[in-house]
């Protein structure tokens, strides 16, 4: 089973599905843009996170996750919720809430 990490940025809620688990697992470790003050929150699978290699198979997760989260700064972090299991990152967008005019 890949380890699969997602990133949910801090003050909100996961909009997408969080990985299969029994138990999930917030990382202390925390994803901050370089450019400014947005932070995201990693959540993994409990037993993986615990496992004697979590942090050389979780290292490379975490840096594409860096790197979606840098890229994300051009759109002003509107991406709530970054997952990846391999070599893509996947992004979901908060639900657009109508506008009454």
């Amino acid at each position: 089973m890949p380890l699969i990490l997602a990133a949910i940025r801090t003050g909100q809620d996961p909009v997408g599905k969080l990985p299969e688990a029994a138990f999930h697992r917030w990382l202390d470790d925390s994803i901050q843009c370089p450019k400014c003050s947005a932070t995201y929150n990693l959540v993994c699978d409990y037993n993986a996170s615990v496992g004697r290699f979590f942090e050389e198979e979780s290292r490379r997760l975490i840096l594409m996750l860096q790197k979606a989260i840098f890229l994300g700064h051009a759109n002003g972090h509107r991406v709530a919720h970054f997952e990846t299991a391999g070599v893509v990152v996947t992004s979901f967008l908060p639900e657009k809430k109508p506008t009454v005019h």
